[in-house]
Parts: structure tokens; sequence; C-alpha cells
């Protein structure tokens, strides 16, 4: 198989979350053992970093591996979704895996992967090991996809452990209190290895705090421990929370001896995190006159920031291009939404997406008006068509939106 007819099988032939939803999702984490043994475990030769957290986390992920390559480590980079291409969740010092590299590891285990039902997830997990591990990188920054506890990433042993934040996002897996899914993302603390957390709330300290206790692990508390002034070229606001966990992850890494990272290789690494790793959709200026922003902010807690961030930018009139997928609460984010918009309502161009109409006769409930269209696409050039010079036009609500916009 070329590549092409290679990530078809792997989107058409087995289960992915992104696309499918409650059926890709796996109750424990027997498939990624087993696909880690008949890897030959490239997992245990890794030295890494692990981040979960319910919003930033891929923002961490890359501003910690921008920081290791500015220190002149080789760096491999892990993290989910992708935005145009599959090979961006796989990356060594920004540069994406190779299209042979992912053809061949598929062509050689496709019997095995059938034979034991793998995921999609699994699969990619197992590829981004395996390469890490044949291109001996000195560090890989390992990011969850959903959850902690039960996530096929879940079977290293980090130098650090990271949660960034908790938010009610996935409620349908996760649990439908931040308690819960406090629990499930403090399911990568492991035994004795120190762990970061980014933000907490009253309800999700105590059970980082218990599952620290119990596993023996230093427990620290970024927003409390950590200061910031070091810019960074990731704009948004929420970035400066970001900013605290990896600085105090980088404090941890520092303090065991490993690597020697500098204050001058923190801050050139803060400053060009999207030269360094390629990183897309945070708070990303498309355009100018008008202007343009795009984010991937899809959850409550992530579009609450956004939301805010747009009220403090100088325009006439403002234009949003919503998308969302059919499992989202729509009850729960679009009273985040400004009534004071005009909005072309889209649907991702994926099965999850939420039928235009739907979101439309939705949003009217919450005084958000606008006109239905077929494609992301379409909304984007009516809003480029309407929108004067000193207009704000703003895309998002959906990762999947981004992605087509980009």
């Amino acid at each position: 198989m070329n590549y092409q007819e290679t990530i078809n099988w792997m989107f058409n032939q087995l289960p992915m979350y992104q696309l499918q939803g409650a059926s890709a999702y796996k109750k424990d984490l027997t498939n990624a053992y087993l696909l880690a043994n008949h890897l030959n475990n490239p997992e245990k030769v890794l030295k890494c970093i692990h981040v979960a957290g319910t919003n930033g986390k891929g923002s961490t992920s890359h501003m910690l591996a921008s920081i290791f390559q500015e220190a002149g480590y080789t760096v491999g980079l892990y993290t989910s979704p992708h935005l145009k291409d599959y090979r961006e969740r796989i990356k060594i010092n920004g540069i994406e895996i190779s299209e042979n590299f992912v053809c061949e590891f598929i062509t050689k285990n496709k019997t095995f992967f059938e034979a034991n039902d793998m995921s999609f997830f699994e699969m990619t997990v197992g590829l981004a090991f395996e390469y890490f591990a044949k291109e001996k990188v000195d560090i890989a920054i390992i990011e969850v996809g959903m959850g902690g506890r039960l996530d096929a990433t879940n079977i290293i042993t980090p130098l650090v452990s990271v949660i960034t934040n908790i938010g009610l996002d996935h409620t349908q897996f996760l649990g439908n209190t931040l308690e819960a899914i406090a629990f499930e993302k403090a399911g990568i603390i492991k035994p004795r290895i120190p762990v970061v957390i980014g933000e907490y709330t009253n309800e999700t300290k105590p059970v980082f705090l218990e599952k620290a206790k119990l596993n023996q692990s230093e427990i620290y508390f970024a927003s409390e421990l950590i200061t910031v002034d070091t810019p960074s070229d990731l704009l948004g606001d929420y970035q400066m929370h970001n900013k605290k966990t990896v600085i105090q992850t980088i404090e941890i890494i520092n303090s065991q001896k490993e690597f020697i990272i500098s204050q001058e290789d923190i801050i050139t690494g803060l400053l060009n995190v999207v030269k360094n790793t390629g990183l897309l959709g945070r708070w990303q200026q498309l355009g100018t006159f008008p202007k343009i922003i795009c984010d991937t902010a899809h959850n409550k807690n992530g579009l609450e920031i956004v939301m805010k961030q747009i009220q403090k930018e100088k325009f006439d009139t403002l234009h949003i291009v919503l998308g969302v997928v059919n499992d989202k609460d729509l009850n729960e984010i679009l009273p985040l939404f400004p009534t004071n918009a005009i909005y072309y309502f889209c649907k991702p161009n994926i099965p999850r997406g939420l039928n235009t109409k739907i979101l439309q006769e939705k949003a009217a409930i919450f005084k958000l008006k606008g006109k239905a269209y077929n494609s992301v696409s379409e909304s984007y050039t009516k809003a480029l068509q309407n929108a004067s010079k000193t207009d704000l036009i703003f895309l998002g609500g959906s990762t999947f939106v981004v992605a087509e916009i980009l």
C-alpha cells in the first residue's frame, strides 16, 4: 500500500475516536501492552514527559518540545489529533515522521493489528514509540489522547507527569463531575515520579493530592509556585497557565540532572514554539484586514477564555464561523458566545459533525443569529465577503473547523 492507501486503511478499517466517538474507546490497557510486547517494548528505552489535561496539553507539549530543541536535544513529540496530515501527530525536532516509515510499520504489523482488533489510537501510539526508539531521541514528549488512566500512552514510565487542568469534556467516557474526570487524568501519576499540576479547583486538588500520596509522588502546583513574565509566540491569554506549567516541569527536569536546560533555552524555546514544532490553530492569526483568528478551543473551559479574549479585540463587527461535533453539550457552550455577532453556521466534514440546521436552531434559543451553510469553506467565504477591513472574523467551535480552514 502507498501512503494514502495506508492512511485510508487506518481510518476506515479501525475505530477512531475523532470520527466515531464512543465505539473507539476501550476500557483497559490490555491491547496497549499486547502491542508494546509485540514491538519489543520500544517505550522502555525512551525518556519521556507525559502530558494530560482537558485543555492546554497540546500547547504545553509543544512548548516543552521547543525548549528541549533550543537546548540542543533530539526531541520526539507525540500529539493528537492532527489538523491537516496524520503525520503531524509524530514529529522529531518539528519534522513529521516520513510516509515510508508509516507505510512500512503498518505493512509489517497489519496481520497482528487485524488479529487483535487494534484501534487507530493504539496503532498510532505503537508507531510513535517504535519511531522514537529507532531514531534514538533524547527525550519524548507524549501527550495523552483522552483521559489518562486508560489511555494507550499510559504504559510509559516518565521522568515527570504533567496534568494541565480539568474541565467537563468527554463526559460520556470520563465521568460528569470534575472529581471523576480528575481521577481519570490522575491515572498517569506513577509511583515515585513527580507530577506537575497546572491548574486546579477545590474539587480536583484533593483528588490529585490523594493519588500523589498513594504513589509517593512529589506534587507541584505550578499556579502557586511559578510567576511568569516570559513572552511566547503562542499568543492566547490562556497560554499564561501553560507557560507556568512548562517552567515548573523544566525546573524538575533540571533537578534530576539528566538534562541541562538554561534560562536562555527557556526564553528562546517559548519564543519559537511555532517555528520549532509547527504548532497550528492556537489563537492563530490568518489575516489582518479584516483580522482573522482561528482557535481549536472546543469545550466550555477553553471557549470561555477565547470568548473573553475576543472581547478585548478592537473591531466594528464580529463575524463567527461556527461548527461543532454532535456529542457537544450545546446548552453549556452556546451561552458563552456573544449575541452581538453575525454567525455562519457550518458542519465539519466528518461523520460526527453536527447538522448545520440543528446548530442554527439551537443557537437561536441563545439569541445567536446567522445563516446555515453547506460547508466550512462556504461559511468562511461568505464571512470574508461580508466583512469590512475593520471587522473581526473568528473561526472555531471544533478542531475540525480549524483543520478545514488551514
